[in-house]
């Protein structure tokens, strides 16, 4: 909304000074001037807005093939526990416990009065179940290499977690974001200086705005692959849901 505030405004600004600026300032060759600068600006936003969604894109599909790897490893983690024994239980029903949190404060309806999950809290990762691997005394050679397996897979799942929380929040650049919107104001300032004020430039103006807006927006959507209207889908973990703790 910002964004489509920005463009437009600096149409109807464009508009305004035309009305206003003497007629000299805008012959022939001064419109060869502005087409120029405009043709310049109208580059390097090109090239700014196609690193950001080439950026947001990255971000999305490194999220989502992330997501993957680690529902495929909350499986064999499960089927590992499984194969171990009855003593991996408690184990296998806080995994699925862990899951069904994630479902819910990502993609689902919060509980009444939940605080959300903090993700620093060691309690609401994959460690307790850890702590639980190390406390078993595997009684054969099978068991331990079936704990040690278990062990690698869940240190593997636990290295996913911090590393989604020390990147959930970077998004793009800000001062990217604000130059490109000003280089893009610019723009649709000197439009409306070349253009007569009536209805239908008025509409042209007003739609391709909304149409600027809504590609900025989609850009920073996706660069949050976990929130807003383009979000990494749930598919995968209700999947692994299904399955998990089942013998």
């Amino acid at each position: 909304m910002a964004v489509f505030a920005c463009l437009f405004g600096a149409a109807l600004l464009g508009m305004l000074l035309r009305s206003r600026i003497p007629d000299h300032h805008l012959d022939s060759e001064s419109r060869d001037v502005i087409r120029l600068a405009t043709a310049v600006v109208g580059t390097l936003s090109a090239l700014a807005l196609g690193l950001l969604i080439a950026s947001a894109k990255n971000v999305y599909d490194d999220t989502e093939a992330e997501l993957r790897s680690s529902v495929a490893r909350v499986v064999l983690l499960d089927r590992l526990m499984a194969q171990y024994g009855p003593e991996t239980s408690g184990a296998r029903a806080r995994l699925r416990e862990l899951i069904e949190d994630r479902l819910r404060q990502g993609w689902g309806d919060p509980l009444p009065n939940e605080a959300p999950i903090d993700p620093y809290d060691v309690s609401q990762t994959v460690e307790p179940i850890q702590v639980e691997l190390r406390s078993l005394a595997p009684n054969d050679e099978a068991h331990r290499m079936l704990q040690a397996r278990a062990l690698e897979v869940s240190g593997n799942l636990a290295e996913a977690h911090w590393m989604m929380v020390e990147t959930n929040g970077e998004g793009l650049p800000t001062a990217f974001l604000v130059i490109l919107v000003f280089w893009l104001a610019w723009l649709f300032a000197t439009f409306g200086l070349q253009a007569p004020a009536n209805p239908t430039v008025i509409c042209v103006m007003l739609v391709c705005s909304l149409s600027v807006a809504a590609a900025v927006f989609l850009v920073v959507d996706m660069a949050h692959p976990y929130l807003g209207v383009i979000h990494v889908s749930d598919a995968p973990l209700r999947s692994a849901l299904a399955h998990i703790g089942k013998q």
